[in-house]
């Protein structure tokens, strides 16, 4: 039974992948014992029969002699007696004598060459009775280690089977997420996950590329793939056909305008803002609703005197009778200075949107919506398109009801600290009014990012941190004391892939002729991704250094640490009910295609693999509880091995083989020293 959270969920934020390894590796098996190389003989050494007959030679020795000179002795007394030189009663009784000691001496004799036969036969005895001891010890440690070899294989078994990549997300119920630091290729590997299971869930996605970089570009080859027609508009060339903002009111577009005028004047207040907003919403109520940048700038430029009305008369973009109530809007005096330098300024800033909306086609229904900015245009210039637009879209958001479902729409600002502090304030509160979900990445952590990094309910992420001070300030953030298990794939992946390179086609050119075309709605993330992402095109690669690439190392969270993270790594702090979690995660979405990669969080799987430990009393390992990883596609798994698989004994089966002692433990980070 496959747990639902395996499947992709609508209600998680997805930013990456941690790898981690609930069954550790029990390392190389069981060295199978072996018997003595010199087994000791099955019969007795002659060698060592005749040492100890020898030995006992040398001991009787003196007792042979001696049987010796009695078997003489007794030789003689008989030959005395028989020549009459000895009486017969005095020669019987020496005939006796000697014969007692020549017999008793003999009799010695036999008894040492018993004894010499019967160590002989000891020594045979215990040689055999210690031989048969080796044997049963043999067999014992043979059984012993057939045990173990069937335990070992049962737990390389589950090392190899279990799930190595776990998915890390973030509840909906997070407002918002701030990305500080990175890499352009972080943020686009992140951009592609984030916006891909957004997409893929059936959400929309909005996302204002500030950043130059064309982190969105995998993304929209994706969403094409997956069926939908993304809308991309690379500003300034397309700020013709972008209507965005053309249905706001006149008070509501006075203060988007407003605000793209404060983009260059860091150091203005609200009460400046303010005065701004007074002169275009009394310009505006003069031009009436739906008025044009160009007819706000002809208004302006009427306003501060500047240059001869007739021409914007004689173009149409104000009338006569507009021309005159202009001049009397402030009346004349002192102040009449202080607005004609003001209008002189909006004016200037103004003349960049003026061609904004002029060609507006009628644009299909699209779930991706890009709007970039030209890294050939100027800097300054991409600064106030991207406020307006960023601008634009907070009051969008401010006049729409709030959604039934959070993170429906979601909205990616990448280069977030291009835009004034104000500006993200307002797009925040109308994101957490309007239950739409917002990223946010900066690339560098300024004095008005620190403020505002992870205020209200919001996640932080932090990636790749250049600079020092950013370093300190984001380990400070997120604590010094945590240790992050951080994989040798993520380190080799990151040092392998290219940067981020090309920019965006703008589709907006070509959406008159563009038929609808719509592919399969019943793809498959993982394989679209292989098939249309830079980072699926490497999937081959990846895949095979994934089956090999399988250790990892532990840091504590240390601003040198933060300062050379992986590309593609992220550290994602959020609050939950049980406290503060911080999370190491790989945000390269090919790791999706792995075999061994699950849509569910590590805590869901461990709690359902434990529960299934605790139902059937066995240590399973954790592919059951996530094998639907990738949109509910089934994993394979290894089969069980047969009970008696490796058994050696008494049955004829073939012992394990004999593979030796472990090979040395390898350190892949010695070859960059």
């Amino acid at each position: 039974m496959h747990p639902e959270h395996a499947q992709l969920q609508a209600d998680r934020i997805y930013l990456g992948w941690q790898y981690i390894l609930l069954h550790p590796d029990p390392g190389p098996p069981p060295k199978r014992p072996s018997p003595v190389e010199e087994p000791p003989p099955a019969r007795p050494d002659p060698d060592v029969a005749r040492r100890k007959r020898m030995q006992e030679d040398m001991l009787n020795r003196p007792v042979r002699v001696f049987r010796l000179f009695m078997v003489v002795l007794t030789l003689l007394i008989l030959a005395l007696a028989v020549a009459g030189l000895l009486q017969w009663k005095f020669a019987l009784l020496g005939l006796v004598a000697a014969c007692g000691v020549a017999i008793i001496c003999s009799y010695a004799l036999v008894q040492g060459d018993r004894a010499v036969r019967y160590r002989i036969s000891e020594q045979q005895a215990r040689d055999d009775r210690r031989r048969q001891e080796r044997d049963k010890e043999l067999f014992r440690a043979q059984e012993e280690h057939a045990q173990r070899y069937r335990e070992w294989q049962r737990l390389k078994e589950r090392h190899d089977r279990q799930l190595s990549w776990y998915a890390v997300a973030v509840p909906d119920e997070i407002d918002r997420i701030d990305v500080a630091g990175g890499t352009l290729p972080g943020w686009s590997a992140l951009v592609t996950l984030l916006g891909a299971t957004r997409l893929y869930s059936g959400g929309h996605l909005t996302v204002l590329d500030l950043s130059e970089g064309a982190i969105a570009k995998d993304l929209v080859e994706l969403a094409r793939r997956g069926g939908d027609d993304p809308l991309v508009w690379v500003l300034p060339v397309d700020l013709p056909r972008l209507d965005l903002g053309a249905t706001l009111k006149p008070e509501a577009f006075a203060d988007v305008l407003a605000h793209v005028v404060s983009v260059s004047e860091e150091h203005r207040t609200t009460r400046d803002l303010s005065f701004d907003n007074a002169i275009l919403e009394r310009v505006l109520e003069v031009l009436g609703e739906n008025a044009t940048i160009s007819q706000v700038t002809a208004a302006l430029r009427a306003l501060a005197q500047v240059g001869d009305p007739r021409d914007d008369l004689r173009y149409g973009l104000i009338t006569a009778t507009q021309l005159e109530r202009i001049g009397t809007l402030f009346g004349r005096g002192v102040s009449d200075r202080v607005v004609i330098e003001r209008a002189w300024a909006l004016e200037s800033q103004l003349r960049k949107l003026e061609t904004l909306g002029t060609e507006a086609v009628r644009l299909p229904p699209a779930r991706l919506r890009v709007v970039s900015m030209d890294r050939q245009a100027g800097v300054f210039g991409n600064r106030v398109l991207g406020t307006y637009v960023a601008t634009a879209l907070t009051h969008i958001l401010r006049q729409s009801p709030a959604s039934d479902r959070p993170w429906y729409h979601t909205i990616i600002v990448a280069g977030a600290d291009k835009l004034r502090g104000d500006v993200l304030d307002r797009l925040m509160d109308a994101c957490e009014t309007s239950r739409t979900g917002l990223v946010l990445t900066y690339r560098s952590l300024t004095p008005p990012v620190r403020e505002r990094l992870g205020r209200g309910h919001a996640a932080v992420a932090f990636m790749r941190l250049g600079n020092a001070e950013d370093a300190r300030v984001a380990s400070e953030h997120v604590g010094t004391e945590h240790r992050l298990e951080l994989a040798q794939l993520t380190e080799t992946i990151s040092e392998s892939l290219p940067g981020v390179d090309g920019g965006y086609t703008s589709t907006i050119a070509e959406v008159e002729g563009r038929h609808e075309e719509h592919g399969d709605s019943a793809t498959d993330l993982a394989e679209d991704i292989t098939e249309s992402t830079e980072w699926g095109r490497t999937t081959g690669k990846i895949g095979e250094k994934e089956r090999v690439l399988q250790r990892s190392r532990e840091f504590l969270v240390e601003p040198h640490q933060l300062q050379q993270l992986p590309t593609t790594s992220v550290i994602v702090t959020d609050a939950t009910a049980q406290g503060r979690r911080v999370r190491l995660a790989d945000a390269n979405p090919a790791i999706l295609t792995f075999p061994k990669t699950t849509l569910g969080e590590l805590d869901d799987v461990r709690d359902a693999v434990l529960a299934l430990d605790g139902e059937h009393g066995t240590e399973e390992g954790p592919q059951e509880a996530g094998q639907e990883g990738r949109q509910g596609t089934p994993q394979r798994g290894a089969g069980r091995p047969s009970e008696h698989a490796g058994t050696p004994g008494r049955d004829g089966s073939e012992p394990p083989p004999n593979l030796g002692p472990p090979p040395p433990r390898l350190d892949w980070r010695k070859g960059r020293q």
